[in-house]
């Protein structure tokens, strides 16, 4: 079994800086792609940025310029460097790691932290 660990939310003010962390544990032998989603009450979950399983990232057009995306391979973890938040950026974020196999034989699996919430005040 894996499970994702995700912190570093909080309560800042527009035009500060947060950083999230995830860090998958359990019996992982790849990682396809790791990444974040956020939701708001009453919206869908959107994909605010992600590694591939390509190789490329990709971030939804609100977020670039401000948000940085990256991992350690080795420690499969994932981070977003949040600066210059807005108002609108306030959600629940989710840290997803999708195609994960504990073997290199085994079927691949998708996996969904608890969620941070990350509040920006104006």
């Amino acid at each position: 079994q894996v499970s994702l660990a995700e912190s570093g939310g909080g309560l800042v003010q527009a035009g500060e800086s947060l950083r999230l962390s995830c860090a998958a544990s359990g019996t992982i032998f790849s990682i396809a792609a790791m990444g974040w989603y956020r939701q708001t009450p009453g919206k869908q979950r959107e994909l605010v940025a992600m590694f591939t399983s390509g190789g490329a990232i990709n971030y939804v057009d609100s977020v670039k310029g401000r948000f940085t995306i990256s991992r350690e391979n080795a420690r499969n973890t994932v981070y977003l460097q949040m600066n210059s938040l807005k108002p609108e950026d306030t959600a629940v974020y989710y840290c997803t790691a999708s195609g994960v196999k504990s073997r290199s034989f085994s079927f691949a699996s998708d996996y969904w932290g608890q969620g941070t919430q990350v509040t920006v005040s104006s």
